[in-house]
C-alpha cells in the first residue's frame, strides 16, 4: 500500500474512531491557503480540529512527535481561516492528534486531546 492509500486508510480508522466515541464529523480534509485539518469534528459544543497521523512502526518515533511546530502553526492558521469562513468566532475548540498504527492486521488508536494550543 502505497504512502497516500495509507494515510487515507488512518483517517477512515480515526473518523470511525471519533463517530464510535461520540463526536459529529463536520469536515474532512479542509485545505485553506495554509495547509489541511484532516478532520474537523464536533462534541459537547467543542470543535475539534485533527490531525491523524499513521504508522506501521515506531521506527521514526510516535506519530504524534511528527507534528512539530511548523505543522501546529499551518493547523492554527487552518482552522482560525475555517472558524471565520464558518463565522463560528464564538464556540469552544481544541486541537487534536489522533496517532493510528497498523501492523499486521492489527490496528491501535491514541487520541491526544489538546495536543497544542493557539
Amino acid at each position: 500500500m502505497d504512502k497516500i492509500s495509507f494515510g487515507k486508510k488512518g483517517e477512515a480508522i480515526a473518523q470511525k474512531y471519533l463517530t464510535q466515541n461520540g463526536y459529529t464529523i463536520i469536515d474532512t480534509n479542509y485545505h485553506s491557503r495554509y495547509g489541511e485539518i484532516d478532520i474537523i469534528a464536533c462534541k459537547d459544543a467543542v470543535y475539534v480540529f485533527v490531525e491523524v497521523k499513521a504508522r506501521r512502526s515506531l521506527a521514526f518515533g510516535t506519530p504524534g512527535e511528527a507534528v512539530g511546530y511548523s505543522k501546529q502553526k499551518k493547523l492554527i492558521l487552518t482552522a482560525y481561516q475555517y472558524i471565520d469562513k464558518m463565522g463560528i468566532e464564538d464556540k469552544e475548540m481544541r486541537f487534536d492528534v489522533i496517532e493510528v498504527y497498523i501492523s499486521q492486521g492489527t490496528v491501535k488508536i491514541n487520541q491526544i486531546k489538546h495536543a497544542f494550543y493557539a
